[in-house]
């Protein structure tokens, strides 16, 4: 697993590729130093930000006011920080612990 996850006591931020249209949507592991996800909102006015804002919420167990897009608003791969989580609840989200 090649996620690269920084941390600076607060929280994480880890990079993240998006398929948006999805026919199923979930948490599909790693790819080239990503976590993907697959989300079955349309890429139109925020509609996937929004959508991988609640998924990362729900599956890490924080807020969603708690999850933000650091970079990449209108890009597929985007830059994702999470308040008040450890790198390891990441690395197990990716792994599908």
């Amino acid at each position: 697993m090649d996620l690269a996850i920084q941390s600076d006591g607060t929280g994480v931020s880890f990079a993240v590729r998006v398929i948006p249209r999805a026919q199923k949507e979930g948490i599909h592991g790693v790819r080239e130093g990503a976590l993907m996800v697959r989300l079955a909102a349309p890429p139109v006015e925020g509609r996937a930000n929004s959508a991988l804002q609640a998924l990362l919420a729900a599956a890490l167990g924080v807020r969603r006011s708690q999850v933000s897009l650091r970079a990449g608003e209108k890009s597929r791969t985007k830059i994702v920080r999470v308040e008040g989580i450890r790198p390891e609840a990441v690395l197990a989200l990716a792994r599908g612990d």
